[in-house]
C-alpha cells in the first residue's frame, strides 16, 4: 500500500481546515466511520461536525477546573470550558461530546504538583508521544478517553484529530483501545502533522 503524509510548516490552528479535509479524504478511502476530535472550547468541534457529516463524530474536550499549578506564581491555571453553545450544535448534528479527565494528566498532575515528582510512567509515555508533536499525544489520548466512555468500537479503526491548544494540525488512523490496554494501541497511519512538534 502507498499513501502520502502531509507535513505542515508550523503547528497551530491555521492548519485546522486542511487537517479536517485530509482526514475526511482518508477516512473515505479506508471506509472508516469513527472520527474522534479534540476540542478545548468547541471551535474545532463545530468545524469538524460539518466536515464529517454522515460519520460518527466524537468530540473530546478537557475537564473543567484546575489544569496545572504554576509553581512560580503559586496559582492554578484553569482550563477554558467547552462552550455550551458548541455542545448543543454538535449534538444537534448527531455528534457526541465527551468532557473528561485526560488519560495522561489527571492523577499524574497530582503527583507532580503535590509531591514534586517530575517523572511518572504516564508522564514518560506522554513525553515520548510528544516527540512526534503534541497533536500525536493528544490524538492517542482522546481515543482512549472515548473508548473508556464506551463511545467508540475498539474492533474498528478510527481517525483521531488533534492539535496544540487550539485548532487541529494532526490526524492519524489508529486501532482504538481502552486506557488499561494502552500497549495494544496501534497507530496505523499518519495523515498529517506539523514538521516541527
Amino acid at each position: 500500500m502507498e499513501s502520502t503524509i502531509t507535513y505542515f510548516d508550523k503547528p497551530g490552528p491555521a492548519n485546522t481546515e486542511a487537517t479536517l479535509n485530509l482526514a475526511r479524504e482518508r477516512a473515505n478511502a479506508l471506509g472508516i466511520q469513527q472520527i474522534i476530535v479534540a476540542s478545548s472550547t468547541g471551535d474545532t468541534a463545530i468545524k469538524a461536525i460539518d466536515v464529517f457529516q454522515g460519520m460518527r463524530v466524537i468530540v473530546v474536550g478537557l475537564s473543567t477546573g484546575p489544569r496545572f499549578l504554576d509553581r512560580e506564581k503559586k496559582e492554578q491555571k484553569i482550563s477554558q470550558p467547552f462552550s455550551p453553545k458548541a455542545k448543543q450544535l454538535v449534538e444537534a448534528k448527531g455528534g457526541v461530546v465527551l468532557i473528561s479527565t485526560t488519560v495522561f494528566g489527571g492523577m499524574n498532575r497530582a503527583f507532580r504538583d503535590q509531591l514534586g515528582w517530575k517523572a511518572t510512567p504516564l508522564s514518560l509515555i506522554s513525553a515520548a508521544l510528544r516527540v512526534f508533536g503534541t497533536g500525536m499525544k493528544v490524538a492517542c489520548e482522546i481515543t482512549m478517553m472515548a473508548a473508556d466512555a464506551g463511545l467508540i468500537n475498539t474492533e474498528e479503526d478510527a481517525v483521531a484529530i488533534a492539535g496544540v491548544v487550539h485548532g487541529a494540525d494532526t490526524a492519524i488512523v489508529l486501532r482504538p483501545v481502552n486506557a488499561a490496554l494502552f500497549f495494544n494501541l496501534k497507530i496505523k497511519e499518519i495523515i498529517c502533522k506539523p514538521r516541527l512538534g
